[in-house]
């Protein structure tokens, strides 16, 4: 088999081109949602959501976010542990759902997840018997009937039923079904999810195929990443980047293709940023998302959003919409090179887009 051999230029215009973040726009948020396969439906709202962003970016202005909530709650769109994903993609993840915690052998962690749901299976039974009944419904609606508590050293410290329900999930007998007001509904996985099951080899095979299409190039293996791999095993091609070691895969339906960039701003956890030592190798790009970091400790703000222009990573917009000012507040663009007058007014015309599709007037610190 050929191996693709290519310049750091040629591999981000194919990342770029794959994440329809060239001048080509695509057609609708429909058209995004099945190219790039998923939306990561974080919460976080420095500027919008995160998946309101990504959909901002590919289609500018004329996209609605109310577009996205519609979807999800007529299910047009199906939500899986916090992503956004095409309904007819959920057949690809129900034989997985059916072999949790995973394929034997089990790792200690999956045998004490595997153990605490046991443990609790009283409280599995009462969660799927309310909803049967009377779902969709909100966790605080359920009841948390555990006799052993959740334990963590973190956040989720005896929060049963949160822990209870994101692992229903995972076995595909709970589904996300849309939210009322600020509360995300559950209700049971079979009156939501298709009832097709793809093989479970073949359908790491075709998952593998599509994050490759969505991605353009990657890792055939790289480090496990919580929700979606960042890796696409052996499918696609072989390739090689100049300037980087080691092999890539590439989809050569995507090779040789005319290439025209424009500028963009990314949300933090955009696909073509979200894994950092492929964006480093391949952009040479220095960026951590710094919303937990004190204050004094960031280098570029809260909620900053990558800049790309053309094929390059180039900056980092420090931005926040203040609602509570009534105002799309920039206090800083960081150059990571200098900006020419070209890139310039390009990137002040995508921030006045920005507050515009945000409904907020423009106000420059900086």
């Amino acid at each position: 088999m050929t191996v693709h051999r290519l310049s750091r230029t040629d591999a981000r215009r194919l990342a770029v081109r794959a994440q329809l973040l060239d001048a080509d726009r695509p057609d609708g948020m429909f058209d995004v949602v099945r190219r790039l396969t998923l939306l990561q439906n974080d919460p976080t709202s420095a500027v919008a959501r995160s998946a309101d962003l990504v959909l901002w970016s590919r289609l500018g202005s004329a996209y609605p976010p109310t577009q996205l909530r519609d979807a999800l709650d007529e299910q047009t769109l199906l939500e899986l542990r916090g992503f956004v994903r095409p309904p007819e993609d959920l057949a690809l993840y129900r034989a997985e759902m059916a072999e949790w915690p995973g394929r034997p052998p089990l790792r200690d962690w999956q045998e004490g997840l595997r153990d605490w749901v046991e443990a609790n299976n009283g409280c599995r039974r009462d969660i799927l018997a309310r909803l049967r009944s009377d779902g969709p419904l909100a966790t605080r609606e359920l009841p948390d009937t555990c006799v052993v508590p959740w334990r963590s050293s973190g956040w989720t410290n005896d929060r049963n039923l949160t822990k209870m329900i994101d692992f229903l999930v995972q076995r595909g007998e709970v589904a996300a079904a849309g939210r009322r007001g600020t509360d995300r509904l559950w209700d049971l996985a079979e009156r939501i999810y298709p009832d097709e099951v793809v093989p479970y080899e073949e359908a790491l095979r075709i998952r593998a195929e599509r994050r490759l299409r969505a991605l353009g190039i990657a890792r055939a293996r790289a480090t496990q990443s919580p929700g979606e791999p960042d890796d696409v095993r052996t499918v696609g091609e072989p390739a090689v980047v100049e300037g980087v070691r080691g092999q890539w895969r590439v989809d050569p339906e995507l090779l040789d293709r005319p290439f025209t960039g424009r500028a963009a701003l990314l949300s933090p956890l955009d696909r073509l940023v979200f894994d950092r030592k492929r964006m480093a190798e391949l952009f040479e790009y220095d960026y951590q998302l710094e919303m937990y970091k004190p204050a004094a400790a960031r280098r570029w703000g809260y909620w900053a959003m990558p800049i790309l222009y053309g094929d390059r990573l180039v900056g980092k917009l420090d931005a926040t919409a203040d609602r509570a000012a009534g105002v799309f507040r920039v206090d800083a663009i960081h150059q990571d090179v200098p900006f020419t007058r070209a890139m310039t007014a390009e990137v002040r015309r995508e921030i006045e887009d920005l507050a515009y599709w945000l409904g907020l007037p423009l106000a420059l610190t900086t």
